[in-house]
């Protein structure tokens, strides 16, 4: 019987999901590979795997995340690898994140409010996100890229039009948003966040996909207060400019997150 090895590293720019879709990608279809554990608050990755850890290091050290090789000692894999009721709960979220994109596209363009059709693409990377880490590994591993390349470029497109569309409102003479339907759908996506993250904290799960989960919740609830409070100053002001500014922040956001998912596809 072959020895089970564990090889611990830091990897100093891992923080969220996409980092570690990036390393499961790159790890997960070598035969050596036999499970791989995440810490993302402490930036710590784990692989168990039989023979010398060599490959797996340069492997690591590809994805250029500025990672630090700590040690390899003897293991045993971790008792207890089932997760059913966590891809459960990341469905839920999933499918939360996936509806609240429609919602907020639909209402972003009716209302004339770039804050919501901002944050319904950053539910969509959302959803992009826990997709691809509840497909299948190794076989999947060739769907996985083909999702992430076409899904960050889409993204990206989505992205820099809004970014357009915001810099051709600032200079035009475009009617103020529907104020009441940006706090309004906001709020209710502010519920469905807060629902999600309570689902997610409830199953108190210390897996690093878990622990991401939360990490990204958190910060959508940070940008629907964000556009609730751009929808509070476009009623205050009567000035399209709050709407605007918050799209303008959002959009840069998604961008930044959906060139981490184009980096999955390499």
């Amino acid at each position: 019987m072959a020895v089970m090895y564990k090889s611990t590293f830091i990897i100093n720019k891992m923080d969220c999901p996409s980092e570690e879709q990036m390393i499961r990608i790159k790890l997960e279809p070598l035969k050596e590979v036999k499970h791989l554990s995440f810490d993302i608050p402490n930036r710590k990755l784990q692989v168990y795997h039989i023979g010398a850890a060599e490959k797996i290091q340069s492997a690591v050290s590809d994805l250029m995340l500025n990672d630090v090789f700590d040690r390899t000692e003897e293991s045993k894999l971790p008792s207890d690898l089932d997760d059913s009721q966590h891809r459960k709960i990341l469905w839920v979220v999933l499918i939360i994140n996936f509806v609240f994109f429609v919602l907020e596209m639909l209402y972003g363009w009716i209302s004339k409010s770039m804050g919501l059709v901002a944050d319904s693409l950053d539910m969509l990377a959302d959803s992009i996100v826990y997709g691809l880490s509840l497909l299948a590994v190794g076989a999947a591993i060739s769907l996985k890229k083909r999702v992430a390349k076409i899904s960050g470029y889409f993204q990206i497109s989505l992205a820099v039009f809004g970014l357009a569309e915001v810099i051709r409102r600032f200079w035009g003479v475009d009617s103020i948003p529907i104020f009441e339907n940006m706090i309004i759908i906001s709020l209710l996506a502010l519920v469905a966040n807060s629902f999600s993250l309570y689902l997610i904290q409830k199953a108190k799960s210390k897996e690093a996909h878990m622990q991401a989960s939360a990490i990204f919740t958190s910060n959508d609830i940070i940008i629907n207060l964000g556009v609730i409070v751009a929808g509070g100053l476009v009623y205050w002001t009567q000035s399209k400019y709050p709407d605007l500014i918050i799209g303008f922040i959002i959009f840069l956001l998604v961008i930044n997150g959906a060139l981490r998912i184009l980096k999955l596809s390499k």
